[in-house]
């Protein structure tokens, strides 16, 4: 069976202990992954720490043209990182609308690249006679990342990138459920980035809690649960440790009358499911005007009812698995409540294949808020369909929970979808859409889905502090 090193300092190291990775589609082991130590953790993070003076001390110019060697060099390992994603993580090789490992990687490299191709500059704040005052960026040190199993090379890269452009080195953790895609990338960077800039540990909860404490830690990146993020904030206070928290949502998406059903539902169904719903900002609500409601009812549960949900290996495979059987428990937990509640269920709703973790695209209608289904973040194939007749009911609907990481708006009447969506209690709001990102548009919650954001030019500032320069010139 193969197995895997950490990577610390530019060297592959072994280590004594290991924990096995499983696949999710028929439960077998693919891998022995290294369980790191805690002094493995300090050793890594010693490494960036002394690493920093020279990696800062290049220009972004510099910096940029190492990382855009990353991105070929990445690119030119593409199909053996995708089978990773596919054995690891589950989802299909394409997979429904090509949402599947091709689109996490062509994701990755994307946003290499764009975010390489980004830069702070110095600001003027006033230049006269008296004084020129300019505002400057500097890297903050060592920055830990710690990523979720949805998605574990491309959240990996939103954490690297900006912080290496910036001037910043990482000591990064995975997901113990998703190490491999990560392991083998850091063996890929190792050959472009001097040793120490890039390190990745790989272990379970208490490697993560001892970074997010470790006092040569400067900044913690978390893309993670809410309960997870508190808990992060809490050991960082000691150290007053910078921290960027993209935490769980539960989006909600409105309807309205008169919505172009037609031309929703696919994009509807599409952000929904997408990563077979295991994706922060995939629409995890919906509240449909009742006008509406029995016809995109009708055009999403036809869609569902052509979905293969199997093996990701299998080229006519829609979705595929759950990633982890808790997250599979989870699902069934929320649908045996809804059931219990008289919820109607349009099609899914029963997991018929023991092999993996499957779980078929489940559709609920006849629910309400106050439903686990609803109320629940299910990060999974299974949406409610809630029934409204004023907008007003559904706007406070979308914003009774103490989560706001996404939401959206359906209409043709543009100006009405606007003056709607700027009430929603969100960090990003979308409009005839959902779950729709980009490298340089910046995105990021509010309440309790966090806080900081990640993209663009705003993303980068994030990684860095400021420095106000006054020259005095009389």
């Amino acid at each position: 069976m193969e197995e895997f090193n950490l990577m610390i300092n530019g060297e592959s190291v072994a280590t004594t202990d290991h924990f096995e990775v499983i696949n999710p589609a028929d439960k077998s082991v693919i891998a022995r992954a290294p369980k790191a130590t805690t002094e493995q953790l300090n050793d890594a993070v010693a490494a960036a720490k002394a690493a920093f003076p020279a990696w800062s001390a290049l220009t972004y110019a510099q910096r940029r043209d190492l990382l855009m060697q990353l991105a070929d060099a990445v690119e030119a390992n593409g199909e053996e990182l995708m089978t990773l994603l596919t054995k690891e993580q589950g989802k299909p090789t394409k997979g429904f609308a090509d949402l599947g490992a091709g689109f996490e990687f062509g994701g990755t490299l994307a946003w290499i690249r764009a975010t390489a191709s980004m830069e702070l500059t110095p600001e003027t704040i006033q230049d006269n006679e008296t004084a020129r005052i300019e505002l400057h960026r500097k890297p903050l040190g060592v920055v830990g990342s710690i990523t979720p199993w949805n998605y574990p090379l491309l959240i990996g890269i939103w954490h690297i990138i900006p912080a290496l452009l910036t001037g910043n080195t990482v000591v990064m953790k995975p997901s113990e459920m998703t190490p491999l895609t990560v392991l083998r990338f850091a063996e890929i960077a190792k050959d472009i980035l001097p040793a120490g800039v890039l390190n990745v540990v790989t272990g379970e909860g208490d490697i993560g809690a001892a970074m997010t404490s470790h006092e040569d830690i400067d900044k913690i990146v978390f893309t993670g649960s809410t309960p997870t993020g508190k808990a992060i904030m809490k050991s960082a206070a000691d150290n007053l440790t910078r921290l960027t928290l993209e935490l769980g949502g539960n989006d909600a998406g409105i309807v309205l009358a008169d919505a172009d059903i037609e031309a929703c539902a696919p994009k509807i169904f599409a952000t929904s499911f997408i990563n077979n719903g295991q994706t922060c900002a995939a629409l995890k609500r919906l509240y449909v005007h009742e006008s509406v409601h029995d016809e995109l009812c009708d055009a999403l549960a036809n869609m569902a009812r052509s979905m293969k949900t199997g093996n990701g290996f299998d080229e006519d495979t829609d979705f595929g698995p759950l990633q982890n059987k808790q997250q599979l428990d989870i699902v069934k937990t929320l649908a045996q409540d809804a059931k219990e509640r008289g919820a109607n269920f349009l099609c899914g709703g029963e997991a018929t294949d023991e092999t993996g973790y499957f779980y078929p695209i489940t559709l609920v209608n006849n629910i309400d808020d106050g439903a686990r289904l609803v109320d629940e973040e299910q990060f999974g194939p299974i949406l409610p369909i809630i029934k409204f007749t004023d907008v007003e009911e559904a706007i406070a609907s979308a914003n009774r929970l103490q989560v706001g990481l996404g939401g959206s708006v359906w209409s043709q009447d543009l100006e009405k979808a606007q003056s709607i969506a700027a009430r929603l209690e969100c960090g990003t709001v979308w409009i005839n859409n959902h779950a729709m990102i980009q490298p340089d548009a910046p995105f990021g919650g509010v309440k309790d889905s966090g806080f900081g954001v990640e993209f663009g030019e705003t993303g980068l500032k994030e990684f860095t502090s400021i420095q106000t320069m006054q020259i005095s010139k009389s």
